[in-house]
């Protein structure tokens, strides 16, 4: 029998304000006890788990100095933010995080008045914690804002703006540069920590001010005396890159010492102005196989604390991003000009194997998806043939590069679009259901949405062999089981296919939602057609179904407005079709986080849903005509 969990400092805490009345000797003992929970917990329903036990000390010292809720904390992302969680209140429904009805994945305002800040996309922190300090100095409330930026989100430009933005304002803004991509270096240690003290000391920073006062009246000396300083702190801290923004630099800390980080924050928290405390934290502290694989443990399924995790069995469908894995390795051992790009998700985008195998055509661009897209069309403009993998809701991201750097050139970029549609527990903020509204507006794009995995490989490769954009659209996880064949074919250019033969009524279905078109048809005795092509689409099958038949349904894991079913209605009004048509897709709401079957439920897009929404639609046009 398990041992019960003991957590006898923790089961005091019910929020910061119990928290804050605990002495400081206590804090170490309760960090410990935290990690037990979360270890005990997350084993038990799974989520972001190694960047949690990295946060852990510069959690509770956040709360323990600021006083929050009134004092500002915005997390960037979210994914280390599951002790804040703990800390507020939410302590007892952490088993439901991701699931159903349970704690959200990230902060979100409605859920904690805690939460200061939704996210989900990384590196607004920044921008967000510097509009709530422009928010308290125009309104005198005094509150402190305070941003928690891991390293991985410093690399998007969005934080390198607001960086730019809040020097020249100089706002009263703490920005904490989590850093956990490296292990504690022998830098950070007793020295390092005391100078960033002393950094961050009042002493240090009167004679800091009062100096630059004396010395700005005598150009020379001032120029000397600041290129002195810059020397002395980049021999220590390499801190000089955010001094140029115009903030005040201290660090690095360690991110596991609480007495450091305590003093430091501390003595910050009394500094005016802009300040960027540089915290070093291990992911996955605390607990061995997460320190020794941060990656494997960044986002957990439920496991055995003793056992760790264990590799699962490979499924007997290949996922998706297996699909598109095995596609853009066979085809870039065919043609040279191939390169793969992504934005920071080479494992969720299936480029691990393509890396490995063509390194030099690899290129992972960081948490920089405007970039990712701009720099392929540099790319095509003089040769190469890029293929971006990338996730629906991050391309929203580089929406402008795609407009004005490859439709408006024409260029050959085939986008990858994974997690096309409702994505599972992290949500709203990552669902990709806006992608064939956005992209079918955008001229000379062509959009594909495969209904199997057979069919993403060849659309892949039609794509591919296009002289103009291209994208292909598909979901998370695997699909309905269809062999791929290890033959590439280029399908017809916006060309549908007929599934089912049916009477009276035609479903026109796009993409994942074509098996459950399918079976719906069954039990309507309806035709089936595989669109396959949301741009350009087959005007021709679309103008016949509406001729032979009652009814046109259109189903697609898409938001209805401006979708492929809208796509389908400007075709029978551009030819004065004056048919019965019906848009089915994602209706005009959020939907909420939980297991991808429970959204897709929700949303109604399941083989039920849709029949119960076909025979509503026609049994009512069926009252109408009797009526009249």
């Amino acid at each position: 029998m398990a041992e019960a969990l003991s957590t006898p400092i923790l089961d005091t805490i019910k929020s910061p304000a119990d928290l804050r009345r605990l002495p400081e000797a206590q804090l170490q003992p309760l960090a410990r006890e935290i990690r037990e929970f979360l270890l005990d917990s997350l084993s038990k329903c799974g989520g972001h788990f190694a960047a949690s036990l990295g946060a852990v000390e510069l959690t509770i010292a956040l709360h323990y100095i600021f006083n929050t809720p009134d004092d500002r904390l915005v997390w960037d992302v979210g994914h280390q933010a599951y002790v804040h969680k703990i800390l507020t209140g939410r302590r007892d429904r952490l088993l439901t995080i991701r699931q159903w009805g349970g704690l959200a994945p990230f902060p979100r305002r409605d859920e904690s008045e805690y939460d200061a800040f939704g996210v989900g996309h990384s590196s607004t922190s920044i921008s967000a914690a510097l509009g709530m300090a422009i928010a308290a100095s125009r309104l005198g409330t005094g509150r402190r804002a305070v941003a928690i930026i891991g390293d991985g989100g410093m690399t998007a430009g969005l934080a390198f703006e607001a960086l730019n933005h809040a020097g020249d304002l100089g706002s009263n803004l703490l920005v904490i540069l989590n850093d956990n991509n490296m292990s504690i270096s022998p830098n950070v240690g007793a020295l390092s920590n005391r100078f960033a003290q002393i950094l961050s000391g009042k002493l240090y920073t009167t004679v800091r001010k009062t100096g630059k006062k004396v010395l700005s009246k005598m150009p020379p000396a001032w120029e000397l005396a600041r290129r002195a300083e810059e020397h002395i702190k980049g021999l220590i801290v390499p801190g000089t890159l955010f001094e140029e923004f115009g903030f005040n630099y201290i660090g690095p800390v360690d991110g596991h010492d609480l007495p450091t980080l305590l003093e430091t924050i501390r003595n910050l928290k009394r500094l005016e102005g802009p300040q960027l405390l540089h915290v070093i934290t291990k992911k996955g502290k605390g607990y061995a196989p997460a320190e020794a694989d941060p990656v494997k443990y960044h986002a957990v399924t439920p496991f055995d604390p003793k056992q760790g995790m264990v590799a699962s069995k490979k499924p007997s469908r290949p996922k998706y991003s297996d699909v598109f894995s095995d596609w853009v390795c066979d085809m870039a051992a065919r043609d040279p000009r191939l390169v793969a790009i992504t934005p920071a998700m080479r494992e969720g985008s299936g480029l691990v194997r393509f890396e490995k195998e063509f390194p030099e055509r690899y290129f992972d661009v960081a948490i920089a998806e405007q970039h990712s897209v701009a720099v392929a069309a540099g790319m095509a403009c003089d040769g190469l043939k890029p293929v971006v993998a990338i996730y629906s809701t991050f391309l929203q991201r580089g929406y402008d590069q795609l407009i004005h750097d490859v439709v408006t050139q024409s260029l050959p970029v085939l986008f990858a679009i994974d997690r096309a549609g409702l994505v599972g527990g992290d949500g709203p903020t990552h669902n990709g259901v806006y992608d064939l509204s956005y992209l079918r507006c955008l001229p000379g794009m062509v959009v594909m949405a495969p209904a199997d995995e057979n069919e993403c490989r060849q659309m892949l490769y039609t794509g591919f062999q296009l002289n103009q954009p291209a994208a292909v659209r598909y979901p998370r996880g695997s699909g309905p089981g269809v062999p791929v064949q290890a033959e590439m074919t280029a399908l017809p250019l916006g060309k549908s296919e007929s599934r089912r033969k049916g009477r009276r009524i035609a479903i026109l279905a796009f993409g994942a939602m074509v098996p459950a078109a399918q079976e719906a048809g069954e039990a309507l005795d309806a035709t089936v057609v595989n669109m396959r092509f949301v741009k350009p689409i087959d005007e021709d099958a679309i103008l016949r179904h509406a001729l032979e038949h009652e009814f046109l349904f259109t189903v697609e894991d898409n938001m209805v407005q401006g979708g492929a079913g809208s796509a389908v209605n400007e075709v029978l009004a551009a030819n004065g079709v004056l048919q019965r048509a019906y848009n089915y897709g994602i209706p005009d709401r959020l939907i909420q986080h939980g297991e991808r079957e429970d959204m897709l439920r929700d949303a109604g897009l399941t083989a039920e849903g849709l029949l119960a929404f076909v025979r509503e639609r026609v049994n009512a046009a069926g009252q109408a005509a009797k009526s009249a």
